[in-house]
């Protein structure tokens, strides 16, 4: 998780010094059946970085079919020839990068004392988001909310270790009063914790709603936050999050303060004080999996994994 932060934070900072490619991800739904499809190219100069990603959310493939709700697959291509170099699973890659993404505001954002984490969701990017928080901060407690029993159970076994606690709670308003950081990675289309009870100084990561239609956060949290997003194109396009209060005349346009790029690179400035609440909102960009695909692939080579097979032949 730290390389990937690293190299996420990279992509970033490439993003808003001009060095990155990305079209807006081009997506479609099909409502009959609760899927999803997204198709995410992108290019990073300097990391030498040329990666595409297909990912489909299906919201009833654990009850209906017992496979992950997220599916994607990752094909990076050679810079200087465009020969695909590799052809790989994307949904661990998927999972890391939303993470590590959320580690890198976290960096950015948080108070530099803060030691508690409150995770809305028990899946598996809730595990990945708290491992990349616990990268750039030094955590002691972790609360987890979630209505799936045996989730929770699995969620506390895995992430427990020696010097930080992890335990669970059946009240939202506890994880909120009790926490440094936020952070909601669920698939809930309305939001999922009361913005009044938010102590100032908190940080929050809403990653889990990426349409226009779904939301974790409320509009007392968004209109009392600093808000930071991870492309504000994407963001106006994709994320109830931000869409409904800017419909309802909530927040206008110039509430979203930064792009995370723009932070990381100097252009803009983070947390300004101790009491300042600060949200970062991430619908998930191109240049995120590019990274961490990269990552992978000389991980691949340098250690002799993987299936070799001639596309040409």
């Amino acid at each position: 998780m730290a390389e990937s932060v690293r190299a996420v934070e990279e992509a970033f900072r490439e993003r808003a010094l001009g060095t990155a490619t990305m079209p807006t991800r081009l997506s479609l739904s099909i409502l009959e059946k609760q899927g999803w499809l997204g198709v995410m190219p992108a290019y990073l100069a300097h990391a030498g970085a040329l990666a595409t990603k297909i990912v489909t959310v299906y919201q009833e493939n654990t009850t209906r079919h017992g496979i992950p709700t997220v599916l994607a697959l990752v094909i990076l291509n050679d810079v200087e020839t465009g020969r695909v170099q590799a052809i790989m699973d994307g949904s661990q890659i998927t999972a890391m990068r939303t993470g590590a993404v959320s580690g890198v505001a976290t960096k950015y954002l948080a108070r530099t004392d803060a030691s508690r984490v409150g995770i809305f969701g028990a899946g598996v990017q809730a595990r990945k988001q708290l491992q990349a928080v616990c990268v750039v901060r030094r955590i002691r407690s972790a609360l987890v909310y979630d209505t799936n029993e045996k989730s929770t159970k699995d969620f506390i076994a895995e992430s427990a270790r020696a010097d930080m606690t992890v335990l669970a709670t059946d009240s939202p308003e506890e994880v909120v009063q009790k926490s440094d950081i936020i952070v909601t990675a669920t698939t809930s289309k309305t939001p999922v914790f009361s913005g009044r009870h938010l102590k100032p100084g908190t940080h929050i990561n809403a990653i889990g709603a990426f349409t226009p239609d779904a939301r974790e956060v409320d509009n007392e949290t968004i209109s009392t936050s600093k808000i930071v997003v991870d492309s504000v194109e994407a963001v106006l396009a994709e994320a109830g999050d931000i869409i409904m209060p800017l419909k309802e005349g909530v927040i206008q346009r110039q509430n979203v303060w930064a792009e995370l790029g723009e932070i990381v690179s100097g252009k803009k400035t983070g947390r300004t004080s101790n009491e300042e609440t600060t949200l970062f909102k991430s619908v998930g960009l191109g240049i995120q999996d590019a990274a961490v695909a990269m990552i992978v692939f000389k991980k691949a080579q340098s250690l002799g994994v993987g299936t070799q097979f001639d596309l040409e032949g």
